[in-house]
């Protein structure tokens, strides 16, 4: 069974550039797994920020994680610089699966990859809400 080949920064629409911390580095001297999910979930919050989808503590619709991947390719380790490239490869209804690479300092070829979900609810209810169309048009530019 062959793997896929790594993806590249031109796959990815939007980044976000984040840095290594001491407490990052695990006992075998990289980035400990569960580092990378934290980078991705800052990477994409950013992005919702940015587009105004997020309003911390303000959001009536917001987005709960319902699933995640990611494949290790590459070790990173403190003090290397990263960068998180997403883009959004599928938009339903009411969800948003982002696909994300993390790539160490200035390389092209991504040390990580993998997807994370997003399912759209009212904050009240927890209960799934179409995207709202400005919204989905943020989605959609980084498509």
């Amino acid at each position: 069974m062959s793997r896929p080949l790594p993806t590249t920064r031109a796959d990815y629409r939007y980044f976000q550039t984040i840095t290594t911390r001491w407490q990052d580095n695990d006992m075998f001297g990289h980035v400990n797994n569960v580092v990378y999910y934290s980078w991705i979930d800052t990477a994409v919050n950013v992005f919702l920020i940015d587009n105004g989808i997020l309003e911390l503590g303000g959001s009536e619709i917001v987005g709960v994680v319902a699933e995640t991947n990611l494949r290790y390719l590459r070790e990173i380790a403190y003090p290397d610089p990263i960068t998180v490239g997403i883009r959004v490869d599928k938009l339903g209804t009411s969800s948003v699966r982002y696909v994300a690479a993390v790539f160490r300092a200035e390389e092209e070829i991504a040390s990580a990859e993998g997807f994370f979900v997003h399912v759209y609810v009212q904050k009240a209810t927890m209960k799934p809400t179409p995207i709202p169309a400005a919204q989905r048009a943020a989605f959609e530019a980084i498509m």
